[in-house]
């Protein structure tokens, strides 16, 4: 491993990001998320237990409560990479973790599969029991090709807020990056959403997850564009469809597995007895999702997983020798 010219076992940050981060992509893939004590669950109890303390109707409030949790979540990072600085095996293995720790992409995965499954057997009453485990739609108003849609469409969105999003941070602020994109992710889960109570005081939250996942988005239609079974078809529903999205980072995303999918998705949904009428993603050129198409989107999203550690783990060495060759 090269080491930086001021000592011996100090790695360079770019090195230690390539290696730390494609080691915790493959414990993602081997291992998934942990059965117990998961970093980012304990997280959630924890903003949980600040929101519990905090809540005001009030943006205000709200504000303070994501700068709590943020800050907390990145100077922790921070701490723990300090800590670690002047020994390589200790940084690479503490990047490797946190990595791990925030992406999602193996549970995703396995979640979208056993619903397929359950769809697949003709058991509509466990798909609908299992799908609040993946998203955040009322299963009971969603027949089999609902569901299915439903799927198709978290796995997409997923992809970019539980794998992609958090590799481009990683790459761009280390350890801290990873946490703080992943803290910042689940703060939009629990508040971001406009019911009576979070309407106000989520909205930093639901801001700042817009700010933070920008990149990724982006980052992730493109590699689906390029790696899906239809690059043309992906690359003309971005362009046509994208902006219709009420999310601008679902918007590209969605749209973006849809047209490499082709199918169609987006229309009529409800979210906790809200019903939303939303356009309809590839609609002139895709027809309606079958159960197939879960295990279709399933693989699309592991091979943008995979090129997106390549391209981050790439441009944070390439930036290491541009600033070395200025130094």
């Amino acid at each position: 491993m090269p080491a930086e010219p001021g000592g011996p076992g100090v790695l360079r940050p770019d090195i230690t990001f390539a290696y730390g981060a494609a080691a915790g992509l493959a414990g993602d893939l081997l291992l998934g998320d942990p059965r117990r004590g998961h970093p980012v669950a304990a997280f959630g109890r924890a903003a949980a237990a600040v929101e519990r303390r905090l809540w005001r109707d009030h943006r205000g409030w709200g504000a303070l409560h994501t700068a709590v949790c943020t800050g907390g979540a990145v100077a922790a990072g921070a701490l723990a990479t300090a800590c670690t600085r002047r020994s390589r095996a200790a940084a690479v293995a503490l990047t490797a973790a946190a990595t791990w720790a925030v992406v999602g992409g193996t549970s995703l995965g396995r979640e979208a599969r056993a619903i397929g499954g359950a769809l697949a057997a003709g058991d509509i009453e466990v798909a609908r029991e299992r799908l609040p485990h993946l998203c955040g739609r009322d299963p009971q108003a969603l027949d089999g090709p609902g569901i299915a849609r439903a799927v198709v469409e978290s796995v997409a969105e997923n992809t970019s807020d539980a794998v992609v999003g958090a590799l481009v941070w990683g790459a761009v602020g280390g350890v801290p990056g990873l946490v703080g994109f992943r803290a910042v992710n689940t703060l939009d889960a629990m508040v971001g959403h406009k019911s009576p109570r979070h309407r106000r005081y989520g909205w930093a939250s639901a801001r700042l997850d817009d700010i933070a996942g920008w990149p990724g988005a982006r980052l992730t239609a493109l590699l689906a564009t390029a790696s899906g079974p239809d690059p043309r078809g992906a690359a003309r529903a971005w362009r046509r469809d994208a902006a219709k999205h009420p999310s601008p980072n679902a918007g590209p995303v969605e749209a973006a597995f849809a047209g490499a999918l082709g199918v169609r998705l987006g229309g009529t949904l409800s979210y906790g007895g809200r019903v939303e009428h939303r356009p309809v993603l590839n609609g002139d050129a895709g027809r309606a999702v079958r159960v197939g198409d879960i295990e279709r989107a399933v693989r699309l999203s592991r091979r943008v997983g995979v090129l997106a550690l390549a391209v981050c783990a790439g441009g944070r060495l390439a930036a290491g020798a541009l600033r070395r060759r200025r130094a």
